[in-house]
Protein backbone atom coordinates (compact mmCIF):
# COMPACT_ATOMS: atom_id res chain seq x y z
CA UNK A 1 0.00 0.00 0.00
CA UNK A 2 1.36 3.41 -0.97
CA UNK A 3 1.94 5.21 2.35
CA UNK A 4 0.95 8.56 0.80
CA UNK A 5 -2.65 7.36 0.44
CA UNK A 6 -2.53 6.58 4.16
CA UNK A 7 -1.11 10.04 4.86
CA UNK A 8 -3.93 11.77 2.96
CA UNK A 9 -6.57 9.65 4.70
CA UNK A 10 -5.38 10.37 8.23
CA UNK A 11 -4.64 14.04 7.48
CA UNK A 12 -8.25 14.58 6.41
CA UNK A 13 -9.48 12.98 9.63
CA UNK A 14 -7.09 15.18 11.63
CA UNK A 15 -8.21 18.38 9.88
CA UNK A 16 -11.85 17.61 10.74
CA UNK A 17 -11.06 17.23 14.43
CA UNK A 18 -8.64 20.15 14.83
CA UNK A 19 -10.91 22.49 12.87
CA UNK A 20 -13.77 21.84 15.26
CA UNK A 21 -11.71 23.02 18.24
CA UNK A 22 -11.79 26.60 16.91
CA UNK A 23 -14.46 26.91 14.21
CA UNK A 24 -17.31 27.38 16.70
CA UNK A 25 -15.69 30.22 18.67
CA UNK A 26 -16.91 33.11 16.53
CA UNK A 27 -20.43 31.65 16.27
CA UNK A 28 -21.14 31.56 20.02
CA UNK A 29 -23.26 34.76 20.10
CA UNK A 30 -25.38 33.44 17.19
CA UNK A 31 -25.84 30.09 18.94
CA UNK A 32 -26.82 31.79 22.19
CA UNK A 33 -29.41 33.99 20.48
CA UNK A 34 -30.87 31.19 18.39
CA UNK A 35 -31.13 28.75 21.32
CA UNK A 36 -32.37 31.31 23.90
CA UNK A 37 -29.25 31.06 26.05
CA UNK A 38 -26.77 33.55 27.50
CA UNK A 39 -23.29 33.91 26.01
CA UNK A 40 -21.82 32.45 29.23
CA UNK A 41 -24.04 29.38 28.91
CA UNK A 42 -23.07 29.04 25.25
CA UNK A 43 -19.38 28.70 26.21
CA UNK A 44 -20.20 25.16 27.31
CA UNK A 45 -20.39 24.36 23.59
CA UNK A 46 -16.60 24.84 23.60
CA UNK A 47 -15.84 23.51 27.08
CA UNK A 48 -17.81 20.28 26.66
CA UNK A 49 -15.91 19.48 23.46
CA UNK A 50 -12.52 20.16 25.06
CA UNK A 51 -13.27 18.12 28.20
CA UNK A 52 -14.33 14.96 26.36
CA UNK A 53 -11.50 15.48 23.87
CA UNK A 54 -8.92 15.69 26.68
CA UNK A 55 -10.19 12.51 28.38
CA UNK A 56 -9.99 10.38 25.24
CA UNK A 57 -6.63 11.68 23.94
CA UNK A 58 -4.31 9.82 26.34
CA UNK A 59 -6.45 6.64 26.15
CA UNK A 60 -6.05 6.32 22.39
CA UNK A 61 -3.25 3.74 22.50
CA UNK A 62 -5.18 1.51 24.90
CA UNK A 63 -8.45 1.80 22.99
CA UNK A 64 -6.85 1.09 19.60
CA UNK A 65 -5.18 -2.03 21.00
CA UNK A 66 -8.36 -3.23 22.70
CA UNK A 67 -10.75 -2.77 19.77
CA UNK A 68 -8.32 -2.88 16.83
CA UNK A 69 -6.85 0.31 15.43
CA UNK A 70 -8.67 0.35 12.09
CA UNK A 71 -12.02 -0.55 13.67
CA UNK A 72 -11.52 2.07 16.37
CA UNK A 73 -10.52 4.75 13.84
CA UNK A 74 -13.51 4.03 11.61
CA UNK A 75 -15.83 4.02 14.64
CA UNK A 76 -14.48 7.41 15.71
CA UNK A 77 -15.02 8.91 12.25
CA UNK A 78 -18.58 7.51 12.07
CA UNK A 79 -19.40 8.80 15.55
CA UNK A 80 -17.88 12.19 14.68
CA UNK A 81 -20.09 12.43 11.57
CA UNK A 82 -23.25 11.50 13.50
CA UNK A 83 -22.42 13.91 16.35
CA UNK A 84 -21.74 16.71 13.84
CA UNK A 85 -25.16 16.20 12.29
CA UNK A 86 -26.74 16.20 15.76
CA UNK A 87 -24.92 19.47 16.60
CA UNK A 88 -26.26 21.13 13.47
CA UNK A 89 -29.82 19.96 14.13
CA UNK A 90 -29.79 20.63 17.91
CA UNK A 91 -33.08 22.28 19.01
CA UNK A 92 -31.81 23.30 22.48
CA UNK A 93 -28.52 24.23 24.11
CA UNK A 94 -28.59 21.06 26.23
CA UNK A 95 -28.87 18.90 23.12
CA UNK A 96 -26.05 20.81 21.44
CA UNK A 97 -23.75 20.42 24.48
CA UNK A 98 -24.49 16.67 24.66
CA UNK A 99 -23.74 16.27 20.94
CA UNK A 100 -20.50 18.24 21.38
CA UNK A 101 -19.44 15.86 24.17
CA UNK A 102 -19.89 12.91 21.80
CA UNK A 103 -18.15 14.81 19.01
CA UNK A 104 -15.19 15.67 21.25
CA UNK A 105 -14.87 12.08 22.48
CA UNK A 106 -14.90 10.75 18.91
CA UNK A 107 -12.51 13.45 17.69
CA UNK A 108 -10.07 13.11 20.57
CA UNK A 109 -8.63 9.88 19.19
CA UNK A 110 -8.20 11.10 15.60
CA UNK A 111 -5.02 13.16 16.16
CA UNK A 112 -2.91 10.57 18.02
CA UNK A 113 -4.20 7.72 15.84
CA UNK A 114 -3.24 9.65 12.71
CA UNK A 115 0.18 10.51 14.08
CA UNK A 116 1.02 6.96 15.17
CA UNK A 117 -0.24 5.49 11.86
CA UNK A 118 1.97 7.92 9.92
CA UNK A 119 5.04 7.19 12.03
CA UNK A 120 4.59 3.46 11.47
CA UNK A 121 3.68 3.62 7.78
CA UNK A 122 6.81 5.48 6.67
CA UNK A 123 10.44 4.38 7.09
CA UNK A 124 12.49 6.50 9.55
CA UNK A 125 14.16 8.52 6.79
CA UNK A 126 10.77 9.64 5.38
CA UNK A 127 8.93 10.34 8.61
CA UNK A 128 9.81 14.02 8.47
CA UNK A 129 8.00 14.38 5.14
CA UNK A 130 5.00 12.47 6.50
CA UNK A 131 4.86 14.65 9.61
CA UNK A 132 4.95 17.73 7.38
CA UNK A 133 1.70 16.55 5.80
CA UNK A 134 0.23 15.83 9.22
CA UNK A 135 1.45 19.21 10.48
CA UNK A 136 -0.53 21.03 7.79
CA UNK A 137 -3.72 19.89 9.48
CA UNK A 138 -2.61 20.46 13.08
CA UNK A 139 -1.04 23.91 12.60
CA UNK A 140 -3.14 25.44 9.81
CA UNK A 141 -6.62 24.21 10.87
CA UNK A 142 -6.79 26.21 14.16
CA UNK A 143 -5.76 29.33 12.23
CA UNK A 144 -8.37 29.09 9.48
CA UNK A 145 -11.06 27.84 11.89
CA UNK A 146 -12.26 31.26 13.13
CA UNK A 147 -12.19 32.70 9.59
CA UNK A 148 -14.16 29.79 8.16
CA UNK A 149 -16.59 29.82 11.08
CA UNK A 150 -17.16 33.56 10.74
CA UNK A 151 -17.76 33.37 7.00
CA UNK A 152 -20.21 30.46 7.27
CA UNK A 153 -22.08 32.07 10.17
CA UNK A 154 -22.37 35.44 8.41
CA UNK A 155 -23.44 34.03 5.06
CA UNK A 156 -25.49 30.97 6.02
CA UNK A 157 -26.13 29.81 9.60
CA UNK A 158 -24.07 28.64 12.56
CA UNK A 159 -25.55 25.17 11.98
CA UNK A 160 -23.55 24.83 8.76
CA UNK A 161 -20.23 24.92 10.64
CA UNK A 162 -21.22 21.42 11.78
CA UNK A 163 -22.98 20.26 8.61
CA UNK A 164 -19.82 20.75 6.52
CA UNK A 165 -18.28 17.88 8.52
CA UNK A 166 -20.71 15.42 6.93
CA UNK A 167 -19.35 15.21 3.34
CA UNK A 168 -15.74 15.61 4.50
CA UNK A 169 -16.27 12.97 7.18
CA UNK A 170 -17.72 10.51 4.67
CA UNK A 171 -14.71 11.05 2.40
CA UNK A 172 -12.34 10.48 5.35
CA UNK A 173 -14.30 7.33 6.27
CA UNK A 174 -13.98 5.93 2.74
CA UNK A 175 -10.25 6.67 2.55
CA UNK A 176 -9.47 5.26 6.01
CA UNK A 177 -11.45 2.09 5.24
CA UNK A 178 -9.66 1.66 1.90
CA UNK A 179 -6.05 2.36 2.85
CA UNK A 180 -5.47 1.60 6.57
CA UNK A 181 -4.77 -1.84 8.03
CA UNK A 182 -3.98 -3.08 11.56
CA UNK A 183 -0.33 -3.95 12.28
CA UNK A 184 0.16 -7.51 13.63
CA UNK A 185 1.78 -6.46 16.92
CA UNK A 186 -1.52 -5.02 18.21
CA UNK A 187 -3.03 -8.51 18.52
CA UNK A 188 0.00 -9.68 20.52
CA UNK A 189 -0.38 -6.81 22.99
CA UNK A 190 -4.12 -7.46 23.26
CA UNK A 191 -3.49 -11.14 24.09
CA UNK A 192 -0.98 -10.18 26.80
CA UNK A 193 -3.46 -8.07 28.74
CA UNK A 194 -6.65 -9.98 27.92
CA UNK A 195 -9.39 -9.35 30.48
CA UNK A 196 -7.43 -6.54 32.15
CA UNK A 197 -9.16 -3.16 32.18
CA UNK A 198 -7.71 -0.30 34.23
CA UNK A 199 -11.00 1.12 35.55
CA UNK A 200 -9.34 2.90 38.49
CA UNK A 201 -6.82 4.67 36.25
CA UNK A 202 -9.60 5.67 33.89
CA UNK A 203 -11.64 7.15 36.78
CA UNK A 204 -8.72 9.18 38.15
CA UNK A 205 -7.78 10.43 34.67
CA UNK A 206 -11.34 11.37 33.71
CA UNK A 207 -11.96 13.37 36.88
CA UNK A 208 -8.54 15.03 36.81
CA UNK A 209 -8.60 16.09 33.14
CA UNK A 210 -12.27 17.13 33.18
CA UNK A 211 -11.83 19.38 36.22
CA UNK A 212 -8.57 20.78 34.82
CA UNK A 213 -10.22 21.72 31.53
CA UNK A 214 -13.18 23.37 33.30
CA UNK A 215 -10.81 25.31 35.59
CA UNK A 216 -8.78 26.60 32.62
CA UNK A 217 -11.87 27.48 30.60
CA UNK A 218 -14.00 29.11 33.31
CA UNK A 219 -11.37 30.46 35.73
CA UNK A 220 -11.11 34.01 34.43
CA UNK A 221 -14.90 34.37 34.14
CA UNK A 222 -15.39 33.61 37.86
CA UNK A 223 -12.31 35.54 39.07
CA UNK A 224 -10.34 32.36 39.70
CA UNK A 225 -9.95 31.32 43.33
CA UNK A 226 -12.45 33.84 44.63
CA UNK A 227 -15.07 31.28 43.50
CA UNK A 228 -15.60 28.54 46.10
CA UNK A 229 -16.51 25.90 43.50
CA UNK A 230 -13.29 26.56 41.58
CA UNK A 231 -11.23 26.00 44.75
CA UNK A 232 -12.98 22.66 45.22
CA UNK A 233 -12.43 21.74 41.58
CA UNK A 234 -8.74 22.60 41.90
CA UNK A 235 -8.34 20.36 44.96
CA UNK A 236 -10.16 17.50 43.21
CA UNK A 237 -8.05 18.00 40.07
CA UNK A 238 -4.71 17.95 41.92
CA UNK A 239 -5.59 14.89 44.02
CA UNK A 240 -6.99 12.99 41.02
CA UNK A 241 -4.00 13.67 38.78
CA UNK A 242 -1.47 12.74 41.49
CA UNK A 243 -3.40 9.54 42.19
CA UNK A 244 -3.58 8.85 38.44
CA UNK A 245 0.19 9.20 37.96
CA UNK A 246 0.95 7.00 40.99
CA UNK A 247 -1.54 4.33 39.93
CA UNK A 248 -0.45 4.21 36.28
CA UNK A 249 3.20 3.78 37.28
CA UNK A 250 2.39 0.81 39.52
CA UNK A 251 -0.44 -1.07 37.79
CA UNK A 252 0.57 -3.96 35.49
CA UNK A 253 -1.54 -2.95 32.47
CA UNK A 254 -2.14 0.84 32.67
CA UNK A 255 -4.72 2.56 30.51
CA UNK A 256 -2.03 5.22 29.80
CA UNK A 257 1.55 3.99 29.94
CA UNK A 258 3.40 6.90 31.53
CA UNK A 259 6.63 4.88 31.58
CA UNK A 260 7.19 6.05 28.02
CA UNK A 261 8.27 9.37 29.56
CA UNK A 262 11.46 7.66 30.71
CA UNK A 263 12.63 8.19 27.14
CA UNK A 264 14.63 11.42 27.33
CA UNK A 265 13.76 12.66 23.85
CA UNK A 266 10.06 11.99 24.28
CA UNK A 267 9.94 13.64 27.72
CA UNK A 268 11.74 16.76 26.45
CA UNK A 269 9.62 16.83 23.30
CA UNK A 270 6.44 16.62 25.39
CA UNK A 271 7.49 19.65 27.43
CA UNK A 272 8.35 21.62 24.29
CA UNK A 273 5.08 20.77 22.51
CA UNK A 274 3.29 21.98 25.65
CA UNK A 275 5.02 25.33 25.15
CA UNK A 276 4.11 25.30 21.45
CA UNK A 277 0.47 24.88 22.48
CA UNK A 278 0.74 27.93 24.73
CA UNK A 279 2.12 30.13 21.94
CA UNK A 280 -0.13 28.82 19.15
CA UNK A 281 -3.45 29.13 20.95
CA UNK A 282 -2.53 32.32 22.84
CA UNK A 283 -1.75 34.25 19.68
CA UNK A 284 -4.77 32.81 17.83
CA UNK A 285 -6.89 34.10 20.74
CA UNK A 286 -5.24 37.49 21.29
CA UNK A 287 -4.78 38.77 17.74
CA UNK A 288 -8.50 38.73 16.80
CA UNK A 289 -9.31 40.46 20.09
CA UNK A 290 -6.70 43.13 19.38
CA UNK A 291 -7.98 43.69 15.85
CA UNK A 292 -11.66 43.75 16.83
CA UNK A 293 -11.50 45.67 20.12
CA UNK A 294 -8.83 48.27 19.31
CA UNK A 295 -8.76 48.50 15.51
CA UNK A 296 -12.50 47.76 15.15
CA UNK A 297 -12.12 45.10 12.47
CA UNK A 298 -15.24 43.01 11.71
CA UNK A 299 -15.02 39.40 12.93
CA UNK A 300 -14.46 38.02 9.42
CA UNK A 301 -11.72 40.56 8.63
CA UNK A 302 -9.91 39.82 11.88
CA UNK A 303 -9.97 36.14 10.98
CA UNK A 304 -8.65 36.91 7.50
CA UNK A 305 -5.78 38.86 9.06
CA UNK A 306 -4.59 35.58 10.60
CA UNK A 307 -4.61 33.68 7.30
CA UNK A 308 -1.03 34.68 6.29
CA UNK A 309 0.16 32.55 9.21
CA UNK A 310 -1.29 29.55 7.40
CA UNK A 311 0.66 30.46 4.28
CA UNK A 312 3.84 30.69 6.35
CA UNK A 313 3.13 27.28 7.88
CA UNK A 314 2.57 25.70 4.45
CA UNK A 315 5.87 27.16 3.17
CA UNK A 316 7.64 25.90 6.31
CA UNK A 317 6.27 22.37 5.84
CA UNK A 318 7.60 22.37 2.28
CA UNK A 319 11.06 23.55 3.38
CA UNK A 320 11.30 21.30 6.43
CA UNK A 321 10.33 18.19 4.48
CA UNK A 322 13.47 18.73 2.38
CA UNK A 323 15.79 19.78 5.20
CA UNK A 324 14.89 17.34 7.95
CA UNK A 325 17.02 14.46 6.70
CA UNK A 326 20.02 16.69 5.94
CA UNK A 327 20.11 19.16 8.83
CA UNK A 328 20.22 18.42 12.56
CA UNK A 329 16.58 18.53 13.68
CA UNK A 330 17.58 20.46 16.80
CA UNK A 331 18.86 23.29 14.61
CA UNK A 332 15.50 23.42 12.79
CA UNK A 333 13.55 23.41 16.07
CA UNK A 334 15.80 26.14 17.53
CA UNK A 335 15.35 28.24 14.39
CA UNK A 336 11.59 27.76 14.65
CA UNK A 337 11.48 28.96 18.25
CA UNK A 338 13.70 31.92 17.31
CA UNK A 339 11.21 32.92 14.59
CA UNK A 340 8.33 32.53 17.06
CA UNK A 341 10.17 34.75 19.56
CA UNK A 342 10.91 37.40 16.91
CA UNK A 343 7.36 37.49 15.55
CA UNK A 344 5.87 37.67 19.06
CA UNK A 345 8.20 40.57 19.87
CA UNK A 346 7.11 42.29 16.65
CA UNK A 347 3.50 41.95 17.79
CA UNK A 348 4.63 43.53 21.06
CA UNK A 349 5.48 46.70 19.10
CA UNK A 350 1.97 47.22 17.71
CA UNK A 351 -0.10 50.36 18.19
CA UNK A 352 -3.54 51.55 17.10
CA UNK A 353 -2.17 53.34 14.01
CA UNK A 354 -0.65 50.26 12.35
CA UNK A 355 -1.32 49.13 8.78
CA UNK A 356 -2.17 45.66 7.51
CA UNK A 357 1.48 44.97 6.67
CA UNK A 358 2.38 45.25 10.36
CA UNK A 359 0.03 42.30 10.99
CA UNK A 360 0.82 40.21 7.90
CA UNK A 361 4.63 40.09 8.14
CA UNK A 362 4.85 38.86 11.78
CA UNK A 363 2.04 36.39 11.04
CA UNK A 364 3.95 34.87 8.13
CA UNK A 365 7.08 34.62 10.27
CA UNK A 366 5.08 33.00 13.07
CA UNK A 367 3.63 30.47 10.61
CA UNK A 368 7.15 29.66 9.43
CA UNK A 369 8.26 29.22 13.03
CA UNK A 370 5.36 26.87 13.81
CA UNK A 371 6.23 24.70 10.82
CA UNK A 372 9.93 24.59 11.68
CA UNK A 373 9.13 23.53 15.26
CA UNK A 374 6.24 21.13 14.79
CA UNK A 375 7.59 18.65 12.23
CA UNK A 376 11.15 18.05 13.50
CA UNK A 377 9.98 18.12 17.12
CA UNK A 378 7.35 15.43 16.49
CA UNK A 379 9.76 13.16 14.63
CA UNK A 380 12.61 13.68 17.12
CA UNK A 381 10.38 13.12 20.16
CA UNK A 382 9.15 9.72 18.93
CA UNK A 383 12.05 8.56 16.75
CA UNK A 384 13.57 6.32 19.43
CA UNK A 385 10.29 4.73 20.57
CA UNK A 386 9.35 1.21 19.45
CA UNK A 387 6.35 1.14 17.14
CA UNK A 388 4.09 -0.57 19.69
CA UNK A 389 4.59 2.41 22.03
CA UNK A 390 3.81 5.10 19.45
CA UNK A 391 0.03 5.04 19.78
CA UNK A 392 0.22 5.58 23.52
CA UNK A 393 2.98 8.17 23.15
CA UNK A 394 1.07 10.09 20.48
CA UNK A 395 -1.93 10.35 22.82
CA UNK A 396 0.20 11.86 25.60
CA UNK A 397 2.02 14.14 23.17
CA UNK A 398 -1.16 15.58 21.64
CA UNK A 399 -2.81 15.89 25.05
CA UNK A 400 0.07 18.04 26.30
CA UNK A 401 -0.23 20.34 23.26
CA UNK A 402 -3.94 20.78 23.94
CA UNK A 403 -3.40 21.38 27.66
CA UNK A 404 -0.70 23.89 26.75
CA UNK A 405 -3.28 25.66 24.59
CA UNK A 406 -5.76 25.72 27.49
CA UNK A 407 -3.12 27.05 29.90
CA UNK A 408 -1.99 29.66 27.37
CA UNK A 409 -5.51 30.96 26.72
CA UNK A 410 -6.26 31.13 30.46
CA UNK A 411 -3.02 32.97 31.23
CA UNK A 412 -3.29 35.54 28.42
CA UNK A 413 -6.99 36.31 29.00
CA UNK A 414 -6.22 36.87 32.69
CA UNK A 415 -3.22 39.04 31.81
CA UNK A 416 -5.35 41.04 29.38
CA UNK A 417 -8.12 41.72 31.87
CA UNK A 418 -6.00 42.45 34.92
CA UNK A 419 -3.21 44.16 33.01
CA UNK A 420 -5.71 46.57 31.45
CA UNK A 421 -7.07 47.43 34.91
CA UNK A 422 -3.57 48.00 36.33
CA UNK A 423 -2.51 50.12 33.35
CA UNK A 424 -5.71 52.14 33.55
CA UNK A 425 -5.08 52.89 37.24
CA UNK A 426 -1.56 54.03 36.38
CA UNK A 427 -2.71 56.24 33.50
CA UNK A 428 -5.54 57.69 35.57
CA UNK A 429 -2.95 59.25 37.87
CA UNK A 430 -2.01 61.55 34.99
CA UNK A 431 -5.57 62.70 34.26
CA UNK A 432 -5.90 64.95 37.29
CA UNK A 433 -7.27 68.50 37.03
CA UNK A 434 -4.14 69.52 38.97
CA UNK A 435 -1.89 68.30 36.15
CA UNK A 436 -1.16 71.31 33.88
CA UNK A 437 -0.53 69.13 30.79
CA UNK A 438 -3.88 67.38 31.24
CA UNK A 439 -5.68 70.69 31.85
CA UNK A 440 -4.21 72.17 28.69
CA UNK A 441 -5.10 69.12 26.57
CA UNK A 442 -8.67 68.96 27.95
CA UNK A 443 -9.16 72.68 27.28
CA UNK A 444 -7.96 72.32 23.68
CA UNK A 445 -10.21 69.30 23.10
CA UNK A 446 -13.18 71.14 24.65
CA UNK A 447 -12.62 74.03 22.28
CA UNK A 448 -12.38 71.73 19.25
CA UNK A 449 -15.70 70.06 20.10
CA UNK A 450 -17.68 73.30 19.92
CA UNK A 451 -20.22 73.04 17.15
CA UNK A 452 -19.97 69.24 17.07
CA UNK A 453 -21.80 68.43 20.33
CA UNK A 454 -24.77 70.08 22.11
CA UNK A 455 -23.99 73.52 23.59
CA UNK A 456 -22.81 73.24 27.20
CA UNK A 457 -21.70 69.61 26.93
CA UNK A 458 -18.32 70.29 25.32
CA UNK A 459 -16.28 69.78 28.52
CA UNK A 460 -18.06 66.57 29.49
CA UNK A 461 -17.66 65.23 25.95
CA UNK A 462 -13.95 66.08 26.07
CA UNK A 463 -13.54 64.19 29.36
CA UNK A 464 -15.45 61.21 27.93
CA UNK A 465 -13.19 61.20 24.87
CA UNK A 466 -10.07 61.33 27.05
CA UNK A 467 -11.40 58.46 29.18
CA UNK A 468 -12.03 56.36 26.06
CA UNK A 469 -8.48 57.07 24.85
CA UNK A 470 -7.12 56.10 28.27
CA UNK A 471 -8.98 52.76 28.23
CA UNK A 472 -7.68 52.05 24.71
CA UNK A 473 -4.10 52.83 25.72
CA UNK A 474 -4.39 50.72 28.89
CA UNK A 475 -5.68 47.77 26.85
CA UNK A 476 -3.00 48.29 24.20
CA UNK A 477 -0.27 48.20 26.87
CA UNK A 478 -1.74 44.94 28.17
CA UNK A 479 -1.62 43.39 24.69
CA UNK A 480 1.99 44.53 24.34
CA UNK A 481 2.91 42.89 27.67
CA UNK A 482 1.28 39.62 26.58
CA UNK A 483 3.09 39.42 23.24
CA UNK A 484 6.44 40.26 24.84
CA UNK A 485 5.83 37.60 27.50
CA UNK A 486 5.20 35.07 24.71
CA UNK A 487 8.43 36.18 23.04
CA UNK A 488 10.37 35.48 26.25
CA UNK A 489 8.71 32.05 26.56
CA UNK A 490 9.79 31.18 23.00
CA UNK A 491 13.34 32.41 23.61
CA UNK A 492 13.62 30.23 26.72
CA UNK A 493 12.47 27.21 24.69
CA UNK A 494 15.53 27.58 22.45
CA UNK A 495 17.75 26.53 25.36
CA UNK A 496 15.53 23.50 26.00
CA UNK A 497 16.01 22.27 22.44
CA UNK A 498 19.53 21.07 23.19
CA UNK A 499 18.29 18.60 25.80
CA UNK A 500 17.13 16.56 22.81
CA UNK A 501 19.44 13.98 21.30
CA UNK A 502 19.94 13.77 17.56
CA UNK A 503 17.10 11.65 16.22
CA UNK A 504 19.43 9.84 13.88
CA UNK A 505 21.28 8.26 16.79
CA UNK A 506 18.28 6.33 17.93
CA UNK A 507 16.63 5.27 14.73
CA UNK A 508 17.88 1.73 15.17
CA UNK A 509 15.51 0.55 17.90
CA UNK A 510 12.53 1.60 15.80
CA UNK A 511 13.67 -0.39 12.80
CA UNK A 512 14.17 -3.45 15.02
CA UNK A 513 10.42 -3.72 15.54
Amino acid sequence: MNPWFIALAVMLATVLEVLDTSVANVALPHMAGNLSASTEEATWVLTSYLVSNAIVLPMTGWLSTTFGRKRFLLSCVVLFIIASGACGAAPTLGTLVFARIIQGAAGGALQPLSQSILMESFPPEKRGVAMAVFGLGVVVAPIIGPTLGGWITDNYSWRWIFYINLPLGLLALFMCHSFIEDPPYLQDIKNQRKGSVDYIGFAFMSVGLATLQIILDQGQQVDWFSAVWLRWFTAICVVSLIAFVYWELHVKHPIVDLRVLKNKNFAAGTVLIFMVGIVLYSTVTMLPLFLQNLLHYPALDSGMALSPRGMGAVLAMFLVSRLIGRVDSRMLIGLGFAMLAYSSWRFGSLNITIGMGDIIIPNVIMGLGMGFVFVPLSTTAMASLPVEKMGNAAGIYNLMRNIGGGVGISVVTTMLSRGAQANQAHLAAHTSQYDPVFRQYAAGLTESLKGHVPIGSEHQSALATIYKMMVEQATLLSFIDIFRWLAVVCALCITGVFILRKSGRSAGPVAAH
